[in-house]
């Protein structure tokens, strides 16, 4: 059965999708939430999140506020719940939302499934995939005092503090060191990761900038065992907007921890779709369009004191991979790879290994990215569709977290004028790249940092 078929028969057994509750509780290790879906009276999902105790936590939330920024996060956690059987109309009995957060929620579920839709052969439009119903009346915003409860472009009167996310991968080791270095030198209170089930990658990346296990936040995030059960029987399955569910859950971290300012690390580079000359894009939520749309709807549902935003904006891949590979203390242990990502390791055979071996070749010899790496990808013909893909000869790019196709020819091309001017790998033996010009010393203007936090880019880039 084709998964049109699926979807269309799913729609059928089951109408609704019912966002019944949420809990959250406070204990001596923690805090502990819960939250609680239905399908039917025997499909029920109960996914939950843990964060640990840590001195610079304040549990202490009133009532209001916690229920407000643990609710939206439910609303981000449904959605990879609903797509087992995408019922038409998804019921939300803890809260209302009013027309303004349904429209922003139909946004972000829609476009944050355009890969789920393409490579499940769905077709579904804006208008008719789902169809929200609330009950009650919308919470209220609330004020969170901040230590610096005003953010002002001059850092030379206020303190100003930070959140930075961190994955293990490049981009946010940048933001990492950029911001953290920027923050030393003026005195300032150091930046505080914040790391999503903690990983090898991610604790030794935080462990060379300076923190120990104890000194990061820490978000333990449980998927209910029942969703990859239904998986297996044949449910609906494919890729969902896991960074706007980070995104509502590092507001929540900000209140906890007393920092107003977000700092996520998402280049500019996100903002392009994957399959070309469409609106599906794996990096949605990490794209500007995403920003800015949770950035209205925070300040106008939530409160205007958060302030999240992308330090990397202004920038492409290939700069922050140029600002990376100046920073060799992290080449061994960071890693961006999907498939090793529970071994901690480059699987080597991917195309998210591929793109992070082409975008730092220009930067670093053939023979330390082998030592990263394992091989010389480039020398891989088993690699062949991934690199045509990357470079554009296909209509539609990797289902990855990868640059821009032009980013990825220059890349080349100045791997080849570097390195290669001799003898060439096997996936560069007949490769010309596309003639684009591409400056690494001038930056995007589309983006939401402060001044202070541009000075910090363009120091580095400029």
């Amino acid at each position: 059965m084709s998964c049109q078929k699926k979807y269309n028969l799913f729609r059928q057994t089951f109408p609704e999708f019912v966002f019944e509750n949420y809990r959250y509780d406070v204990q001596p290790d923690g805090l502990h939430i819960t939250f609680r879906f239905r399908l039917n009276d025997s499909l029920v999902f109960e996914p939950a999140s843990f964060i640990p105790c840590r001195p610079f936590l304040n549990f202490g939330l009133s009532a209001e506020q916690m229920n407000l920024l643990v609710f939206n996060i439910g609303m981000a956690e449904l959605v990879s719940y609903w797509k087992s059987y995408c019922p038409p109309v998804i019921r939300v009995l803890p809260h209302g939302l009013d027309a303004d957060q349904i429209a922003f929620w139909k946004k972000l579920y829609f476009n944050g499934l355009g890969e789920f839709f393409y490579t499940n052969g769905i077709r579904a439009t804006l208008d008719d995939f789902v169809t929200i119903k609330t009950e009650g009346e919308p919470l209220p915003t609330k004020p969170f005092i901040f230590k610096d409860a005003a953010r002002v472009e001059s850092v030379s009167s206020v303190s100003e503090n930070y959140i930075i996310p961190v994955g293990g991968g490049k981009d946010s080791v940048v933001t990492l060191d950029l911001l953290g270095q920027a923050l030393r030198e003026h005195q300032m209170e150091r930046p505080l990761p914040l790391v999503m089930n903690p990983r090898g990658a991610t604790v030794e990346c935080c462990r060379i900038a300076g923190y120990g296990r104890e000194d990061f936040i820490e978000i333990r995030r449980f998927i209910h065992p029942l969703l990859l059960e239904l998986n297996g029987k044949g449910a609906l399955n494919g890729h969902t907007p896991f960074s706007a569910m980070l995104a509502f859950y590092t507001l929540l971290a900000s209140a906890l921890s007393g920092r107003r300012n977000i700092a996520l690390s998402n280049e500019n580079s996100a903002n392009e779709a994957t399959v070309l000359s469409s609106h599906v894009n794996h990096q949605y939520s990490k794209s500007l369009e995403f920003e800015n749309d949770f950035r209205d709807y925070v300040s106008t549902h939530l409160s205007s004191d958060f302030n999240y935003f992308s330090f990397l904006r202004p920038l492409s891949e290939l700069q922050i991979a140029m600002l990376f590979a100046q920073l060799d203390n992290y080449h061994d242990v960071f890693r961006s790879c999907n498939v090793g990502s529970k071994q901690d390791v480059w699987c080597g055979h991917c195309a998210k290994c591929l793109f992070a071996f082409i975008i730092l070749s220009p930067f670093l010899s053939p023979e330390r990215l082998s030592c990263i790496f394992g091989r010389n990808l480039l020398d891989d013909e088993s690699m062949r569709l991934y690199f045509r893909q990357l470079t554009g000869l296909e209509q539609v790019k990797p289902f990855e977290c990868v640059g821009t196709v032009s980013e990825v020819n220059v890349a080349l091309a100045m791997a080849l004028q570097r390195w290669y001017t001799s003898m060439r790998p096997s996936l560069l033996q007949d490769f010309t790249p596309s003639q684009i010009q591409m400056s690494l010393h001038t930056i995007s203007p589309q983006h939401n940092l402060n001044d202070f936090e541009l000075r910090q880019i363009l120091r580095h880039v400029v």
